[in-house]
């Protein structure tokens, strides 16, 4: 959670406030798989990555987590968050899958395709207002906020 802990208190210090860290809003676990290409581990665990392909919701990567348990904890977070705030503007800063699972789960989007859906480079915002009729997406993934050679960079 280096990179998104370090994200926050940058945001949190800009604005005068003090981020709070919530484990519920951790990235997901891919086990065996971490740090490596879909190449390599499609090349490695072939049969399994195979199974996760087919629904990554469902089928955890070698030694790592399902998807569906990332998304339940993460909006266990969520919930709290509209229940201790809902009359305030919440800034919530993740990681992509966890981002990616949550939106699905605000927007009734089968989970078992998170990872196909779209993108969600390193500093996009996306925002969620909730209204009396559910939450309706505003913002998906931008980053027209960055410079043009930042969002350009390789990796983000």
């Amino acid at each position: 959670m280096r990179r998104t802990i370090e994200t926050a208190k940058h945001i949190s210090k800009a604005i005068g406030i003090q981020p709070e860290l919530l484990d519920g809003l951790r990235e997901i676990n891919y086990g065996q798989w971490e740090g490596k290409t879909r190449e390599v581990i499609s090349r490695q665990y072939h049969d399994d990555y195979i199974w996760w392909s087919a629904d990554p919701a469902w089928y955890a990567p070698n030694g790592g987590e399902l998807a569906v348990t990332i998304a339940s904890l993460a909006m266990q977070v969520i919930e709290e968050i509209k229940y201790l705030h809902s009359s305030r503007n919440v800034l919530v800063v993740s990681h992509t899958a966890t981002i990616i699972m949550i939106l699905c789960s605000l927007l009734g989007i089968d989970m078992g395709r998170f990872p196909y859906l779209w993108e969600c480079p390193v500093g996009s915002v996306s925002i969620i207002e909730f209204t009396e009729h559910g939450p309706i997406l505003q913002t998906l993934a931008d980053r027209t906020y960055l410079n043009v050679r930042l969002r350009n960079l390789p990796g983000t």
